[in-house]
């Protein structure tokens, strides 16, 4: 019945009765009936159905409702993303709704072309935890949350079971939910001026703890530090091959290693040796378990809080130099035009020769004397990995994969924790050159995986949606660049072309940055649909298994049903079925680690942006919105133009236009225009940067002003 009524909506487009669906469905016996109400209330539970006023029933993806996650603004209002589509809801509209939560909203036009909805039903209460400070009010606590979307009045229960002073961040578990949300004290984070325990707030709030349960540091207790000798006789020994390991300078947990021969014919054979983390994590372990509730490791400024505990994740498990580790080998013969054309896939057995930074990676490619006479003996390995990875990227490039190249922050702290400074983060030759043999390799693996049919999580991307696509090409073409072709089926090859066109332009970081926001979201599946992005058909996590658990059961499946041949075809078709719920669970914590992530740099953006405020600063207008106009500096900050601070004209959004427009001067303000910003206002709290324009605009802040006046309500 599930199929065959997914199936009838399906091809029904519009709303059908409850009368429709039995004579469709032949419901004839109250047996039929109860069975037909219960999978249609189930529907309607979790919003894959929908109810009109009229008591009919339709798909979600036929109605005028979004299903997706919250995420409101500290100004109030909130959007709704759905899979391929967001919602703007009114402060007004939010109806109880807190950030994060999953709601299901009702969706109208607007005369201006746009859209907006409100919330009908919360489906989820995804928030968990309030963090916020303690403070001391006429004699008695109160507690303050950091978040300034709640708004809700907030009951502690447990007062007197801390010892409380004014001044101390708190972690608190949320009990019950409404227009009161009651929560309890969980834990003491430290006082407010305490270096780090910013971060670790934000990082608590998201659910994100330092902290391995007690039964995981027990299994810790009987795993071997030394590989047992048996598993010398199971694998392949490479010990003797010369490898080496490339990461960042403070990078601990070493999960990747590269090896490379020159072969007949100009031909390479590359080797990506990944740490068998699979081994010692093992099935419904308790170490397992939490594995999957963390599902990834998330990397903050100053820190990092692993997927694995540090004597897995930076020790037994991390492809140190010169210690012997298990890993799992993808061996592939890649010709001069890039082509894998034999590969192996085996357990094996290494001993790293190096540890190499990408530093000293990119100084010796670029020829340092120095260091080429310190690594001689790997040199000849880095030349032809060089030469390799431009190989294979001009075969990507052919393909049409997007090369989005966005800029990421570099922040850096001094010994108190305080931002002294913030930069673009370089990507030299050795950072593509990795990137560039994992992405390899993760092919490799996937297109192994798929036609052994072996149960597996797969990393997909889909093509942009149409609504996406019309908003990218419409901002595409006011930055002069416009679209060819259709929008209904698109190829990465276009955008490709488009990011090569503005290469050099003053409008790449704006075109470049709302072509990744019109992209599909990435996520995991055990569907092998493809990577839009990449211009690939099959691809995968192969090469993180301590820090991401797709990854780990992409290596759990290799061995389970690779090197062990397990035959058994119940398990089998359990462990396709567990596909599903392990995508979603990995999906949903990879979403959470990038919110907390980029809450905590907007946060450290702010807090350093507090020290430059009345400094003038040169930047181009990133986004435009009808509250105000959002400018980026070459150092990846973001600040806001409030609407309120153009005070030379009369200034409106034109949705036509992607601008704002002064109503008597018919001034305009465009996207990717170049512009000089005074920063007026900076809050670590808030995690806010507010600017106004200088120059002519500046002037006139003191002169006569030509904003409107509300209007009288006589």
């Amino acid at each position: 019945m599930k199929k065959t009524l997914i199936q009838l909506l399906t091809e029904q487009q519009s709303a059908v009765s409850l009368d429709y669906i039995k004579q469709e469905l032949q419901i004839q016996t109250k047996d039929e009936f109860t069975a037909l109400m219960k999978q249609l209330n189930t529907y309607l539970d979790n919003a894959t159905i929908v109810q009109t006023n009229q008591n009919q029933f339709l798909l979600l993806e036929h109605s005028n409702y979004i299903k997706g996650t919250l995420r409101i603004n500290r100004k109030g209002f909130g959007f709704v993303d759905g899979d391929d589509s967001s919602v703007y809801i009114h402060e007004k509209n939010l109806n109880g709704a807190l950030d994060q939560d999953l709601v299901l909203a009702r969706v109208w036009n607007l005369p201006n072309g746009g859209s907006e909805g409100a919330i009908e039903r919360i489906l989820e209460n995804k928030l968990k935890y309030l963090v916020g400070n303690i403070r001391k009010r006429n004699g008695k606590f109160v507690f303050l949350p950091d978040s300034e979307t709640i708004t809700q009045t907030i009951h502690v229960t447990n007062w007197k079971n801390f010892p409380l002073v004014d001044g101390h961040k708190v972690v608190c578990k949320i009990l019950s939910y409404g227009s009161t949300l009651t929560v309890a004290i969980e834990s003491i984070i430290g006082h407010v001026n305490d270096p780090g325990v910013d971060i670790q707030g934000i990082l608590l709030e998201h659910d994100i703890h330092a902290e391995f349960p007690k039964e995981v540091m027990k299994q810790l207790e009987q795993i071997p530090m030394d590989i047992p000798e048996e598993e010398y006789n199971k694998r392949k020994d490479l010990t003797k091959r010369t490898i080496i390991t490339i990461d960042g300078d403070d990078a601990k947990d070493l999960d990747d290693a590269i090896s490379i021969k020159r072969l007949k014919n100009g031909a390479f054979r590359l080797g990506v040796h990944i740490a068998d983390v699979s081994y010692y994590v093992t099935e419904h372990s308790p170490l397992d378990q939490e594995a999957y509730n963390r599902s990834t490791s998330v990397y903050v400024v100053d820190r990092v809080v692993p997927m694995l505990p540090h004597i897995l994740s930076n020790g037994v498990c991390s492809l140190q130099p010169k210690v012997n580790r298990l890993t799992i080998s993808c061996e592939m013969d890649i010709d001069t035009e890039g082509n894998v054309f034999h590969y192996q896939i085996f357990p094996s057995i290494i001993c790293s020769t190096e540890r190499m930074t990408y530093n000293n990676v990119n100084r010796i490619l670029s020829g340092d004397y120095q260091l080429i006479t310190k690594y001689k003996h790997i040199y000849d390995s880095l030349i032809a990995m060089a030469q390799l990875s431009e190989i294979i990227r001009q075969k990507r490039k052919q393909k049409g994969s997007i090369d989005f190249d966005t800029r990421e922050a570099k922040i850096i702290l001094n010994d108190k924790g305080k931002v002294s400074d913030i930069k673009v983060r370089e990507r030299g030759i050795a950072e593509r050159m990795i990137e560039d043999f994992m992405i390899t390799a993760n092919e490799c693996v996937a297109k192994h995986m798929k036609w052994l049919e072996y149960p597996c999580v797969y990393r997909i991307h889909e093509q942009p949606s149409l609504k996406k696509m019309r908003e990218f090409v419409r901002i595409a073409k006011l930055l002069g660049y416009p679209w060819n072709g259709g929008i209904q089926n698109v190829y990465p090859k276009q955008f490709q072309e488009l990011l090569e066109n503005s290469q050099n332009s003053i409008a790449y970081p704006v075109l470049s940055t709302s072509m990744l926001k019109a992209m599909s979201k990435a996520r995991y599946d055990r569907n092998c649909i493809g990577h839009f992005g990449l211009a690939l058909n099959e691809y995968l996590h192969f090469t993180s298994p301590i820090r991401r658990y797709p990854d780990l059961i992409v290596h759990r499946m290799l061995r389970k049903y690779g090197f062990d041949q397990c035959i058994d075809t119940e398990q089998l078709e359990n462990d396709i079925l567990l596909m599903d719920d392990i995508a979603d669970q990995t999906s949903l914590m990879e979403r959470n680690a990038v919110d907390a992530e980029r809450e905590v740099e907007d946060m450290k953006k702010a807090e350093y942006m507090e020290s430059q405020v009345g400094k003038i600063f040169t930047g181009i207008i990133s986004g435009i919105t009808n509250f105000g106009i959002f400018v980026e500096l070459p150092n990846t900050i973001e600040g806001l133009i409030h609407v309120s601070e153009l005070k030379d004209d009369y200034y409106s959004f034109s949705q036509e236009a992607y601008a704002m427009i002064g109503e008597r001067t018919k001034k305009m303000y465009r996207m990717g225009q170049k512009v000089k910003v005074k920063c007026i206002k900076a809050s670590r709290f808030q995690k806010s940067v507010d600017f106004i324009f200088v120059g002519k605009d500046e002037k006139t802040r003191n002169g006569k002003s030509y904003r409107r006046k509300p209007k009288s309500k006589a």
